[in-house]
């Protein structure tokens, strides 16, 4: 039997997506960025070169993954938008944003000041590091509201079929 609405369909498909990716997502932030990160420092044995370059390994990697929930989290944004209230529409542009700057700007400081540590260097102070936890804090919250608004959109029912006398 073949679905009677297939726009309500990819809607449900989306919606069911939008819930799936927020959930992940907060996932690898909470378990990469705020666990993950500081234990790997106080690890016996482990050197401060060794845990830079583990770390700079697992940020990038967590930004290709980040680019591409992105790109998802667009789509289904898009294919959704009617049913988004105006200052909704603030929260994926606010996520998209967040992860343009780790991407443009902050990733790639970070990298330079990581090859300078690296490399027995002493890099000049910078705010780059406490400016990506903020913002990776501002992520968790708006990936929260993206997986309540996908959770509160109308048509994931099934549709209704009358039954023929």
């Amino acid at each position: 039997m073949t679905d009677p609405d297939p726009p309500r369909r990819i809607e449900n498909i989306c919606k069911f997506l939008l819930m799936l990716l927020a959930g992940i997502w907060i996932g690898f932030l909470i378990g990469l960025s705020f666990v993950e990160t500081p234990l790997k420092f106080q690890a016996p044995g482990i050197t401060k070169e060794l845990a830079l370059g583990i770390g700079r390994l697992v940020f990038s990697t967590l930004n290709k993954i980040e680019i591409a929930f992105c790109a998802v989290l667009l789509v289904c944004w898009l294919i959704r938008l009617k049913e988004f209230r105006r200052w909704y529409s603030v929260v994926p542009i606010l996520i998209i944003a967040i992860v343009a700057l780790q991407t443009f700007h902050l990733l790639p400081a970070l990298q330079d000041r990581t090859d300078q540590i690296i490399a027995g260097g002493t890099p000049e102070k910078s705010h780059h590091h406490w400016m990506y936890m903020v913002v990776e804090l501002l992520k968790i919250p708006s990936l929260i509201l993206v997986f309540w608004f996908a959770y509160g959109l109308r048509g994931c029912q099934q549709p209704h079929t009358t039954a023929k006398s």
